[in-house]
């Protein structure tokens, strides 16, 4: 038997290496395989810091008997969800057929052609409480699939058939305005929890991206997410001591958590406090817990080759065995005795998208020049080793080795906006014409279709192969869409000026979902914050200050006059020199053109959808000018 998880790029994968499962990686030697030999297909889907996954690795895939039972009757294939997310979609929509219990680790059993006919989630080793045990499971599969293959092969058509056939065209509508926006945040506000904060029962989840809309929403909404904010940063869900969120909460009040750490949830978690701390009335306490999250990308999740990890354990080692949450259970000086729990190393092109537009957000807001230097490490590190020279983007690299995972529309969106903003926060605008192009391949992509982005690399091409490979999904949990990302990115395009048609694009692309968004909130957070910056007004903040003058770091009005603008509420805000001014100009943004610097002074231009006011060169001019415009 040979040992395919050995060198695989995952660490998900290589802490399967040693099980006795004679394990295959995903691609189309296991399929091969498992047609040659006429038995059924075992894809099971998990990753690095899944404590589940832990435990039935340890129960289970370790337990010999269970092995020589999978290696005789299966082919096994290991697959890490977030190396190839297409593969974990396609299979959970499968799996939804079968069971309502979704997540991970998600096991599913398929035919040689990958259609699954069976699929559930942990098994234990033993029956509890009437779910079968793994054995129990492998053992009715293997019978079915020798005494019964044609009710097997009845069921799998009958999912695959279904899963072709859907669509979100019924989901389509007009783009909502700030009135109906409202109804999302009363059905928001009808599900907040009034006593510990957050929406519905245990378990409960920090759903970022919902957070994110409320914020730009303004009103009422912006202070149901500094309400939940809050309370999450003051609750168990919060590590005191390194500041990051862990994943969800079991109870009510937030407090026994799952104790991974997943860099998705705390980039977009800073995102949301950037933006809590910018106008008049921001909060105190916001600048204290945007800090912490800073501090804990920067410092636990930052790798030395200036890339993010994508998350980091629940479990560690104590007194020689593994603990759930036992690490985080302690203080520091309890901690420092300790290895802390494992990072996932592997490094996604998408989240650090979002983990480099918050970090540049937020040290834009809070002047933290430390969380602009992390942002621009890990774009060059992203554009050093996954943009190849042809432009193609790879999702996943370890140690700068490339994963053979396709990229995914996340990737192009999520990177495409993290770029974007870092270029307002260095004035850089190479990176803005690097998102620019991403999001044209995603556009270009999607050319003769009804979408309006697509990956640019086709979907993962074993899928494609099967017919299994699903159109990008609209829905959103922890994260934004691809769809909604790319949207993200175009609308930001269009802001800076780059053409009324990355305004169109993004456009189409929310519509796509607004019939069903603004009645499923919870679900759809990361499309309706782009559906809410859409129908707010378009202020564009743009602060110019000499070259010589930037170069002794300013003085006097200056600084206040670019103190007053981090803190501004607006669309789009930056501070730029005026040779970066010219040179965004120069490459196509047109907010940005015949913006200088007056008399040798700074100069701070605010606009409404590019119908600008008179230059003002003082804080205090700058905050009678936001006044008397809103």
């Amino acid at each position: 038997m040979g040992n395919r998880l050995a060198d695989a790029l995952s660490p998900y994968l290589r802490a399967h290496a040693d099980n006795p499962v004679d394990w295959h990686v995903w691609g189309e030697a296991a399929f091969d395989e498992a047609r040659r030999r006429d038995v059924p297909v075992l894809v099971s889907i998990g990753y690095a810091t899944c404590h589940w996954c832990h435990v039935m690795a340890r129960e289970s895939f370790s337990d010999p008997a269970i092995a020589r039972v999978l290696n005789e009757r299966f082919v096994a294939i290991k697959v890490d969800r977030e190396e190839h997310p297409d593969v974990d979609g396609s299979y959970l929509a499968a799996a939804s057929a079968f069971t309502r219990q979704l997540g991970w680790p998600l096991t599913v059993f398929a035919r040689p052609d990958g259609r699954a006919f069976y699929a559930g989630t942990y098994y234990p080793p033993r029956p509890v409480q009437g779910v079968p045990s793994f054995g129990e499971v492998l053992a009715a599969v293997d019978e079915a699939w020798r005494e019964r293959r044609d009710d097997l092969d009845r069921t799998a058509n009958a999912v695959g058939d279904a899963l072709a056939a859907a669509s979100v065209a019924a989901t389509a509508g007009a783009l909502p305005d700030a009135v109906t926006l409202q109804t999302a945040v009363d059905i928001l506000a009808d599900d907040e929890d009034r006593e510990f904060g957050g929406f519905g029962a245990a378990p409960k989840f920090p759903v970022a991206p919902v957070l994110g809309f409320l914020a730009q929403a303004g009103g009422g909404a912006r202070n149901l997410a500094e309400r939940t904010l809050k309370r999450m940063g003051a609750s168990p869900l919060r590590d005191p001591v390194e500041g990051g969120f862990f994943r969800y909460a079991t109870r009510a009040d937030w407090s026994e958590p799952h104790y991974e750490r997943m860099l998705t949830d705390n980039a977009l978690l800073l995102a949301v406090a950037a933006e809590l701390a910018t106008g008049p009335e921001a909060p105190g306490w916001v600048d204290s817990l945007a800090d912490g999250l800073i501090g804990f990308l920067v410092d636990r999740m930052q790798l030395p080759d200036g890339g993010f990890a994508s998350a980091q354990d629940s479990e560690s080692v104590i007194d020689g065995e593994r603990s759930e949450g036992g690490y985080y259970r302690r203080d520091a000086a309890g901690r420092a005795e300790l290895e802390p729990p494992a990072l996932d190393e592997k490094v996604l092109a998408g989240w650090n998208g979002l983990a480099i537009g918050a970090l540049a957000r937020a040290g834009h807001v809070l002047d933290d020049r430390r969380a602009v230097l992390a942002a621009r490490q890990a774009a060059e590190y992203l554009l050093g080793t996954h943009v190849g020279a042809d432009g193609r983007l790879a999702r996943a690299s370890l140690g700068g080795e490339l994963s053979d995972a396709v990229a995914t529309l996340e990737d192009t969106g999520m990177l495409a906006g993290g770029l974007i903003r870092l270029a307002l926060v260095t004035g850089e605008v190479e990176h803005a014409t690097t998102a620019r192009e991403l999001v044209d391949a995603a556009v270009a992509a999607a050319s003769g279709s009804e979408a309006a982005f697509a990956a640019p690399g086709g979907p993962d091409p074993v899928l494609a192969a099967r017919g299994l490979a699903l159109p990008a999904d609209p829905a959103e949990g922890a994260t934004p869409s691809g769809v909604t990302a790319c949207a993200d990115a175009a609308f930001a395009l269009y802001a800076l000026g780059a053409g009324d048609r990355y305004r169109d694009t993004a456009e189409q692309a929310v519509r796509s979902v607004s019939g069903i968004a603004v009645q499923r909130p919870i679900a759809f957070g990361g499309s309706l914050e782009v559906m809410a910056r859409m129908a707010a007004p378009l202020v564009q903040l743009v602060t110019v200050v000499p070259d010589g003058l930037a170069a002794r770091g300013g003085e006097g009005d200056v600084d206040e006059l670019v103190d007053a603008t981090r803190r501004h509420a607006a669309s789009v805000s930056t501070i730029v020199t005026d040779r970066q001014a010219r040179r965004f100009a120069d490459a196509g943004f047109e907010l940005f053109a015949g913006r200088t610097a007056r008399g040798g002074e700074a100069a701070a231009y605010r606009c409404r959808a590019f119908v600008c006011a008179l230059p003002v060169a003082t804080a205090g001019e700058l905050r009678a000018l936001g006044s008397d415009q809103d």
